[in-house]
């Protein structure tokens, strides 16, 4: 089973590839960057079941109320009855639903829920997925996720779908010095400026790799902490009473649920297009004809 994190794929894509243009001048290289993705993957990893993961809410309340600055960075305008808007360039925000209607007509199983980002369905679909699954994500909060017993890995796009590094136990290891299993409390006191996470002042990657290797957990390193035994420096333990609040909150923010009730009846990957007249319309409208024609190939192939 393939995971897409979708828009971090289409953000990718929009970015990555040079501006294209429809005949009335919507831009669409969000959408053939996309499409060119999902077909080289396919191509490259002929999976049996994919999914493009959706944010339904990339921004959710529960988050916000316990960390306020969750991703407060990139709040646009502040919603009461819906999801938050989000920064996202002019020319993106208009293909997000052109990319909806070319997955639907394509027959590529798209899976959001309502309060959850795309990591959080990501997580859901892929514990206890029956089969194996890789991940494709530019997000290393998805790194917990990895799990050599259960065949889960992450395709994390360096430089490319076409050649991502791939993410499995030995990686992570290599990577921070820490199993994939503690990759969730290292991200808790490391931070993360760009989803607006402070962390434990002072902790970077190295001392926090370093007091999980000898504490195990961060739950550990916190009763360490209150215990005057331990061979902890006095500036550490400041640290950590200085930042109990965050601590407090903190790790249920960074870790992506897995227990979301959602449909896996229709993940597997079409073999032709659920319609094939409506993408063809959708093609010859956005100037998709040419990366429409190699994903058909592709599911073909399945």
């Amino acid at each position: 089973m393939l995971l897409l994190d979708t828009a971090s794929l289409y953000f990718r894509a929009f970015f990555g590839v040079p501006d294209i243009r429809a005949e009335d001048g919507t831009p669409v290289n969000a959408v053939r960057g996309l499409l060119e993705f999902i077909t080289r993957l396919v191509n490259d990893y002929s999976p049996t079941d994919l999914v493009c993961c959706w944010d339904n809410d990339w921004r959710p309340q529960w988050r916000v109320d316990l960390i306020p600055s969750y991703k407060s960075h990139r709040v646009v305008e502040e919603l009461e009855t819906a999801p938050d808007v989000e920064e996202v360039p002019d020319p993106l925000q208009v293909q997000v639903p052109i990319i909806r209607e070319v997955l639907a007509a394509a027959g590529i199983c798209v899976i959001g829920a309502d309060g959850y980002e795309a990591d959080d369905v990501i997580g859901t679909l892929a514990t206890g997925a029956g089969m194996p699954v890789d991940v494709v994500t530019g997000d290393r909060d998805l790194f917990q996720l990895v799990d050599d017993a259960a065949g889960v890995r992450i395709l994390y796009p360096t430089r490319g779908v076409s050649d991502p590094d791939l993410v499995d136990e030995k990686w992570v290891l290599a990577k921070y010095g820490i199993s994939a299993a503690q990759y969730a409390d290292f991200a808790t006191m490391r931070g993360d400026t760009s989803d607006g996470l402070p962390g434990v002042k002072g902790v970077g990657e190295k001392t926090a790799a370093k007091l999980l290797e000898q504490y195990g957990d961060l739950e550990g390193i916190i009763a360490a902490v209150a215990d005057p035994t331990t061979s902890l420096t006095k500036a550490q333990r400041q640290k950590f009473i200085d930042a109990v609040s965050y601590l407090s909150v903190a790790p249920k923010v960074v870790a992506v649920a897995r227990d979301i009730p959602l449909d896996r009846s229709n993940t597997a990957l079409p073999s032709a297009p659920a319609d094939k007249e409506r993408l063809h319309e959708l093609a010859a409208t956005y100037n998709l004809a040419s990366p429409v024609a190699r994903l058909e190939a592709a599911l073909a192939r399945v």
